[in-house]
């Protein structure tokens, strides 16, 4: 009986701690599925249909996505754009962001502040940022060009010149390598100290231990950080839209604009949805290749090859 009895108090707890578990996680699930869930199902069927808002949706079934990929020249060319500026801004992310957490991991008077003042930009408002960026690249009262005029230089227009405008956001992208930098400064903080001692005793330089054994050791880190900056810089929006909204002649045209101008000022919110699922499948495919080639460069402590 008295074992009964144990039983019974223990289906009771287990079925209490059920409950207080599903009602601590329904506020993350109800908004989960209104805010998330919902309106990703949504945008699924609203691509397979012809609707402008102010009318019900007509199904098109393939008609968008025939539409995409044989007639509409700005779907490929958004595409290239977001493309080009994600291959060369994520390594520049890295890289730069990688040498100032070197930098950082050293014994410096006054390091607290230096990461500090690093960490900063990542964290303002996108808006902002980009209103500052835009005055800064101004070709005649911009800082830049003030600068590059004082030593000499005749700058460039930057984001009024077709030819420099993605360039300048590229440029601008290095504002916001805080973030990435604080992860690798933690990674870095990590690494045994003793690996460096037997390194050193043996004889290997600077260079040689930072290939040897930091590299090695942040590449964990260096993964997240590259699907991160991937994810990040195929759905910019903020910075172009408020910068050059697309211009100077579409070489700022990310896909992102791309929807947001298909669905709010065409009204074209089913052919949007069939764009905003194209990037959902880029993206998806980008980050699987990434995961599935991390078998081949990165290295977790504790493995053996």
């Amino acid at each position: 009986m008295a074992t009964v009895a144990r039983a019974k108090r223990k289906n009771s707890m287990a079925r209490k701690e059920a409950i207080a578990f599903h009602l601590f996680i329904s506020p993350w699930l109800i908004g989960f599925v209104v805010f998330t869930l919902g309106p990703m199902v949504a945008s699924l069927l609203l691509s397979f249909t012809k609707y402008n808002v102010s009318q019900p949706p007509q199904w098109v079934g393939l008609g968008n996505w025939v539409r995409a990929f044989t007639k509409d020249y700005l779907f490929y060319h958004s595409f290239k754009v977001t493309f080009i500026y994600a291959f060369t801004a994520v390594p520049l992310q890295l890289v730069a962001g990688l040498i100032v957490a070197l930098l950082l991991n050293s014994k410096i008077p006054a390091i607290s502040f230096w990461r500090t003042l690093y960490y900063i930009p990542s964290v303002l408002s996108g808006v902002a940022v980009a209103v500052l960026w835009r005055l800064a690249f101004h070709p005649t009262n911009g800082i830049i060009n003030t600068m590059l005029r004082i030593v000499g230089i005749q700058g460039p227009a930057w984001i009024y010149d077709p030819k420099w405008a993605l360039q300048a956001l590229i440029v601008m992208s290095l504002w916001g390598i805080g973030g990435g930098m604080i992860i690798y400064l933690s990674g870095l903080q990590g690494i045994p100290t003793a690996l460096y001692e037997a390194a050193t005793i043996d004889g290997a330089g600077r260079w040689r231990r930072f290939w040897n054994i930091t590299l090695p050791m942040i590449t964990p880190i260096l993964f997240f950080n590259l699907v991160m900056g991937v994810i990040h810089a195929m759905e910019t929006f903020t910075t172009a839209f408020v910068m050059t909204e697309g211009g100077p002649q579409n070489a700022t045209l990310f896909i992102g604009l791309r929807i947001y101008f298909s669905a709010f000022r065409d009204l074209l919110m089913g052919y949007a949805s069939t764009l905003a699922w194209s990037l959902f499948i880029v993206i998806m495919l980008l980050t699987l290749l990434i995961i599935r080639s991390s078998s081949f460069w990165v290295y977790y402590e504790g493995m053996r090859k």
